[in-house]
């Protein structure tokens, strides 16, 4: 059972990462993804909106198709400054792919809401960032993970990408997103993964809404 959100002592915001590896995502497409997070994080505007956070943020990026073939890549760190952010990208650019598989976007996502119970310290904000290419095709609905999440007070954002699937942001908005002021950024193929990674980390970050001029 997923735990209540517990009163902040540390990291202002604790916020993982879900990244797709599913068979979908070609080897070069799977790098996109990793080396755009990774560029995020040695931003001066993501750095900034990082620091603004009292206390910093918490972070960590896990890898998900197959239920069973879930992995964390880069473990909970603190992130507070540009020093801590740019270890954090290196740290993640070092990795390598966990797995290829099926898309179980429902066991992913319980996967996430599970690393928040390992969070060194507590935080008031807690936020699921998950990104992929298709609908899910296997294990629990993603819908029904999506609700008992919310209802335990985490967020879910979501950044659909759209090269197989065309439909997958209202796919994205009606499963798989929710929480207070949740939104999907939509991207038309890996090569703009970069560039709509970052906007999507400075709006959650920062607490904006969707209609946050500065996001237009």
């Amino acid at each position: 059972m997923l735990a209540a959100s517990a009163p902040a002592a540390g990291a202002g915001l604790a916020l993982v990462l879900a990244v797709d590896v599913s068979a979908s995502v070609t080897a070069d497409s799977y790098l996109l993804q990793r080396d755009g997070i990774a560029r995020g994080f040695e931003n001066p505007r993501l750095v900034n909106t990082i620091s603004a956070v009292p206390g910093g943020i918490e972070a960590l990026v896990l890898e998900w198709s197959d239920p069973d073939r879930i992995a964390i890549t880069v473990g909970w760190t603190r992130l507070a400054d540009e020093t801590s952010a740019a270890a954090f990208a290196a740290t993640l650019r070092a990795t390598k792919r966990s797995s290829e598989g099926l898309t179980a976007i429902g066991p992913a996502l319980l996967a996430a809401a599970a690393a928040f119970d390992h969070t060194p310290e507590p935080a008031p904000r807690r936020i699921i960032d998950i990104s992929g290419d298709g609908i899910a095709n296997f294990g629990l609905p993603a819908a029904v993970a999506r609700d008992r999440i919310v209802a335990a007070g985490i967020s879910i954002n979501g950044l659909a990408i759209l090269t197989e699937e065309p439909w997958l942001e209202a796919y994205y908005r009606s499963n798989v997103i929710g929480g207070p002021g949740a939104f999907v950024v939509a991207v038309r193929d890996f090569r703009s993964f970069a560039d709509a990674m970052l906007r999507k980390l400075v709006q959650e970050i920062a607490g904006a809404g969707p209609g946050d001029p500065q996001m237009q």
